[in-house]
């Protein structure tokens, strides 16, 4: 089941990387993670950063607010969302929550 945890910077979730696909595109839930499609492949740290700017552009959020934590050498990797906001308030959390929910069901 996908999970997202609160933590004190923001909230992390994990993803499941596919490189090397058709194109980029969410692919739903594998195991525990958003599981997440990528053209380019995964060389020169090329996947990753594709990841970030891909997840950004989804969430509607800028690429600094967004960091892989775990998993760089992975296809399974945790990701941080980072909050706007020193601590995250309730209302703030929910909001990024959503957000990444709503990738799930689009």
């Amino acid at each position: 089941m996908f999970s997202i945890r609160e933590t004190p910077l923001g909230i992390a979730f994990k993803i499941h990387v596919q490189p090397r696909s058709a194109k980029n595109m969410i692919a739903g839930v594998h195991g525990d993670a958003l599981k997440i499609k990528l053209t380019s492949p995964p060389v020169d740290n090329a996947a990753n950063r594709m990841c970030i700017q891909f997840l950004a552009k989804c969430l509607g959020v800028s690429k600094s607010s967004i960091e892989i934590v775990a998993g760089n050498s992975s296809r399974k990797k945790q990701v941080l969302l980072r909050s706007d906001q020193a601590d995250l308030s309730e209302s703030e959390y929910n909001h990024l929550k959503h957000l990444i929910e709503k990738l799930i069901s689009d």
